[in-house]
């Protein structure tokens, strides 16, 4: 936690945004209807339970969506999310927040990469600010995404954004404008979710691909949780000496891709944000 003083590096306006989203747009929605519309899939996406789980379903002619009715401007997103089980080749289920307005959007993405039964989903992370991504970070996770729910979260403030899983901290994007990196802090953005089929791209690059014979394509939600009320401690949040550390484990042992490492993709040298990854 940083101290008082740093509220000092925050326009009046910008608290004032901060302020108005937490009051208007909390949610905790062990309920998924007040708080989500499904946007596409003619029936393939689904509210079950009595509103507690959602279920994206992909076969050969559709995929399935959904987003929030509410725009955060800040906060923490949590959300548990069973993926796609056995054979989910080509498949991509895709977890994100977007301020898709013109051009230069901003957006924080989750996309989880399917694959051959017993090889490990790719986690795909991704951030655009202002219209420019290219900023692509892969991992392989350390359990099984398809057995049980785990709670993947995004963790986004003034000074940084953090991807996490059940917790653990898996890649920070810091809030570098000083040194001429737009951040996103001006739009409101959506949570979307998706399921769809990207056989041309997702699996071994566009080698494996789906097989329709294992359709329907399910993914399951459930326990979302928006906190926006920044006296709950998240809009100062950073991560401490234990989540460095952890951060570090992942990165160290689960990362397979890093643009920031990647001199072949930028000859000319990589992006300024780079150096403090």
């Amino acid at each position: 936690m940083t101290s008082l003083s740093c509220y000092s590096k925050l326009s009046v306006s910008l608290l004032i945004s901060v302020w108005v989203s937490s009051l208007i747009f909390a949610a905790s929605a062990s309920n998924f209807y007040p708080d989500f519309d499904i946007t596409w899939g003619d029936g393939r996406a689904q509210i079950l339970n009595n509103g507690e789980l959602l279920t994206l379903s992909l076969d050969k002619t559709s995929g399935s969506g959904f987003q929030s009715k509410n725009q955060y401007l800040f906060g923490k997103i949590d959300m548990q999310i069973k993926l796609v089980p056995g054979n989910s080749a080509g498949t991509v289920t895709a977890y994100y927040v977007i301020a898709s307005e013109g051009s230069a959007w901003d957006e924080i993405d989750f996309e989880f990469l399917g694959n051959l039964s017993g090889d490990p989903y790719i986690v795909h992370t991704n951030v655009f600010s202002q219209g420019k991504g290219d900023r692509e970070q892969q991992f392989y996770l350390w359990f099984d995404p398809t057995a049980d729910f785990h709670t993947y979260s995004i963790l986004w403030n003034p000074q940084r954004i953090i991807f996490s899983v059940d917790g653990t901290p898996i890649r920070e994007f810091k809030n570098l404008e000083s040194k001429g990196v737009p951040f996103l802090k001006n739009q409101p953005m959506r949570l979307q979710s998706s399921l769809w089929n990207a056989d041309d791209w997702a699996t071994r690059g566009g080698l494996v691909k789906t097989d329709w014979s294992q359709a329907p394509f399910t993914a399951s939600y459930r326990n979302f949780n928006a906190d926006t009320n920044s006296n709950n401690g998240w809009l100062w949040e950073e991560l401490d000496t234990t989540g460095q550390d952890r951060l570090k484990w992942v990165q160290k042992n689960y990362m397979i891709y890093n643009y920031c490492s990647d001199s072949k993709r930028f000859p000319q040298g990589v992006p300024p944000e780079c150096a403090a990854q």
